[in-house]
């Protein structure tokens, strides 16, 4: 029996301040919902595989059927440390986690690589930040955002300008200026607050996600999604930004046979091939440009909000254990034995 640990950050005690560190980014409650999608996605579906036993990570904010395997912290376990003691207890370990302030590469070495079902660390590292992905991917030809120095004189007038976490994730703390100048500015005093920031142009077009199967020895695109993304409101009088904000994805919305679905195949073997290390599930953002075609935002290494669409679709109860052979993890196709094990697993149905 495959024992295999699932731990989405969000929903498994992450933003709960009894377990959360100091840098704790405790403004991602926002994508609570996200995650909790994620994973009932991911552990409903590892529930049908024969052969798996499968836990997650829970917390005090919600009411679980004791008829799941589950576990939360011990009074004062940080995140971290909790991670790596059920790791120990599992063959291995599914984290679902956002890159911010290196969260994901803390959970990766907490985990350890043996028992690690993701991608590789220095795909992690690389993709976590937005301005070394897009540095990587343009030494490579792929067409991409590349980061702004707010003094640079060379930058195009009339643009827009995005100002957002460098290592941020599902859109939270993005602002959009009209004026180069403003955006500096906004630069400028987040730098100073050590808020990490990058700037960039922003890039018109229509905001696709590419979802990926990444191999040893290859890579499958198995759906080109759309995002939905839009600019709040501004008052140009007084000069705000406008926010972007992120209402959910829709999958499989373009055909993977057309052209526009054989270019973005062509581009999503480009990324993985400057970014080796890249397992598993991987989520590619992306802006379908007028003139320029497709222009690459940001690579996400780990599950994204489209693999619960996908996992409702016509790859339901397929896609775990796909992805678990990706990872060169073999278990029996789903069954009804698989549905009937409840809460056997080495990290027992804690209160």
């Amino acid at each position: 029996m495959t024992k295999i640990f699932v731990y989405e950050y969000l929903t498994g005690g992450g933003i709960d301040p009894a377990h959360a560190g100091a840098a704790s980014l405790a403004d991602l409650s926002a994508l609570i919902v996200e995650g909790r999608v994620m994973r009932d996605a991911l552990v409903s579906e590892l529930r049908e595989l024969d052969g798996v036993d499968v836990s997650f990570a829970s917390s005090r904010f919600e009411t679980v059927d004791p008829a799941l395997a589950h576990c939360r912290a011990a009074q004062g376990e940080s995140m971290t440390a909790f991670v790596a003691r059920v790791a120990r207890e599992h063959d291995y370990a599914w984290v679902i986690a956002p890159e911010c302030d290196g969260l994901l590469l803390q959970l990766y070495d907490a985990v350890g690589a043996a028992r690690w079902l993701g991608c590789a660390k220095e795909a992690i590292r690389v993709a976590s930040s937005k301005s070394a992905t897009a540095a990587l991917l343009a030494a490579q030809g792929v067409a991409t955002t590349p980061a702004i120095e707010p003094g640079q004189s060379d930058v195009q007038r009339g643009e827009r300008w995005v100002v957002k976490p460098d290592d941020g994730a599902g859109g939270l703390d993005t602002f959009v200026f009209d004026s180069f100048a403003d955006a500096c500015a906004e630069y400028d005093a987040r730098a100073a607050a050590a808020r990490n920031p990058v700037l960039q142009a922003w890039v018109d077009g229509e905001p696709l996600s590419l979802s990926l199967i990444c191999r040893a020895d290859g890579v499958e695109l198995i759906s080109i999604n759309r995002q939905q993304i839009s600019l709040s409101a501004n008052d140009t009088s007084q000069r705000q930004p406008r926010i972007v904000e992120f209402d959910g994805v829709t999958v499989n919305q373009i055909d993977l046979a057309g052209d526009q679905g054989r270019l973005l195949g062509a581009l999503a073997q480009r990324v993985a091939k400057a970014m080796p290390g890249l397992r598993g599930f991987v989520g590619i953002d992306v802006v379908w440009h007028p003139q320029r075609g497709p222009v690459v935002i940001e690579v996400n290494p780990r599950l994204t909000v489209a693999y619960a669409g996908l996992s409702a679709g016509a790859r339901g109860g397929d896609l775990a254990r796909t992805l678990l052979a990706a990872h060169g993890v073999r278990v029996g196709r789903s069954g009804p034995a698989a549905r009937s094990r409840g809460a056997q697993s080495a990290c027992g149905a804690r209160p």
